[in-house]
C-alpha cells in the first residue's frame, strides 16, 4: 500500500499536472472547434493574409497563426482538425507548425522578460530581441518555403475549402462544437494520458536529468568560451533557464562578464537545452493532438529549424557587436 507521502508526491507531480494539462487541452479544443463552427477562421486569417497569400498557405494556417498569439494549444488543435479533415496536406501542416514560431514566442515573452531583466539588466533586451528576431526569420523563411513547395491556392483565400458563413445562431454553433469535442477529446485522452505517465516515469527514473548532465559535461567543443560562460551554460542545461540567468546576473554584477558574452552564452544554452525540454514538455500533448509519430516529426522539424535560426542570429550578433 502506498504511503501518504508517496500519494502526495504522485498527486503533486503527476496527478495535478496531468489534470491541468487535460483541462487546458480541452479548453483549447473547445475554442478551436467553436471558432470553426462560427467560421471565424476566415476573420482570424485576415491578420496573416499577406504572408499566407505569399506563401501559398491556406486560411486555416493563417487563422491558427493569429490564434497562436492567445493559445498555442488552440492553434495546434485547429491545425490538427484541418489535417484530419483533409483541408491541410502533411507538408503544409509541418510548415504551418513552423509558421507559428513568432506568435508562440510572443506568448512567453512577458514572463521571460520580467524574469531576465532584474537579473541581467539591459542584456535582457538584446537577448530577447535576438530570439524574437530569430522567430521573425523563421516565419518569413517558412512563407518563402511555402511559396516554393506548395501549390498556389485556387481562387481567393475566401474560396479555399472552408465552411460557408454560418446561418445558424450561436446555440447551433455551440452544439456543433460540443458534438465534435466529444469525439475528439476521447482520442486525445487515450493517447495523452499513457504517454504523459510514461514520460513522468522517465523523469522520476532520472533519464532526462542524466541526459542533461551528459550534455552539460560534454561541451569541450565550446572551449573557446571562458570558464565563467561555461558555468552559465552548465546551469542553463543541467537545471533550467532561470538558473542560467541567476548565474549570469551574478557574474555580470561582479564585473566578471560583459553583456555581449552573456547574451551569446544564453543563446548557445537555448539551442542546446531546448530539444530535451521540448521532448519532455511538448511531446505528451502534441502526441494527443497530432498522434505520436506525426507529433515527433513536428517537434523534430520545429526544434531543428529553431536551433538553426538561433545560430544564425548568434553568429550575426557575434560578428557585428
Amino acid at each position: 500500500m502506498l504511503s501518504p507521502d508517496t500519494l502526495t508526491h504522485l498527486w503533486l507531480h503527476l496527478g495535478w499536472p496531468l489534470l491541468r494539462l487535460l483541462v487546458f487541452l480541452s479548453l483549447g479544443l473547445l475554442v478551436a472547434l467553436f471558432i470553426e463552427s462560427l467560421n471565424w477562421t476566415r476573420k482570424l486569417a485576415v491578420v496573416a493574409r499577406p504572408l499566407t497569400r505569399f506563401g501559398h498557405l491556406s486560411p486555416i494556417t493563417g487563422a491558427a497563426f493569429a490564434l497562436c498569439f492567445f493559445s498555442g494549444m488552440a492553434a495546434n488543435t485547429m491545425l490538427a482538425e484541418g489535417y484530419d479533415q483533409g483541408r491541410l496536406s502533411r507538408r503544409e501542416l509541418i510548415l504551418a507548425n513552423l509558421f507559428n514560431s513568432l506568435p508562440a514566442n510572443f506568448l512567453h515573452l512577458p514572463t521571460t522578460f520580467f524574469i531576465a531583466f532584474p537579473l541581467i539588466k539591459g542584456a535582457a533586451f538584446v537577448y530577447l530581441g535576438l530570439t524574437v528576431g530569430a522567430a521573425v526569420l523563421r516565419t518569413l523563411f517558412v512563407a518563402l518555403l511555402g511559396r516554393m513547395l506548395l501549390p498556389a491556392p485556387q481562387g481567393t483565400a475566401a474560396d479555399v475549402d472552408l465552411p460557408a458563413a454560418p446561418e445558424h445562431p450561436l446555440r447551433a454553433a455551440l452544439n456543433n462544437a460540443a458534438k465534435r469535442f466529444k469525439r475528439r477529446i476521447r482520442k486525445i485522452v487515450k493517447i495523452t494520458v499513457p504517454i504523459y505517465i510514461f514520460f513522468y516515469a522517465l523523469t522520476e527514473a532520472g533519464f532526462f536529468a542524466a541526459a542533461e548532465r551528459f550534455m552539460a559535461d560534454h561541451v569541450g567543443w565550446l572551449s573557446w568560451l571562458t570558464p565563467q560562460a561555461l558555468s552559465i551554460l552548465t546551469f542553463q542545461m543541467a537545471a533550467e533557464f532561470t538558473a542560467g540567468l541567476a548565474a549570469a546576473g551574478s557574474l555580470m554584477t561582479s564585473g566578471a562578464m560583459e553583456a555581449r558574452e552573456i547574451v551569446l552564452v544564453l543563446l548557445i544554452g537555448n539551442v542546446l537545452s531546448s530539444p530535451i525540454r521540448a521532448l519532455r514538455h511538448q511531446y505528451p500533448y502534441y502526441a494527443g493532438i497530432f498522434r505520436p509519430v506525426l507529433a515527433m516529426q513536428l517537434i523534430t522539424c520545429s526544434q531543428g529549424f529553431r536551433a538553426l535560426s538561433l545560430v544564425v542570429v548568434a553568429v550575426v550578433y557575434a560578428l557585428w557587436s
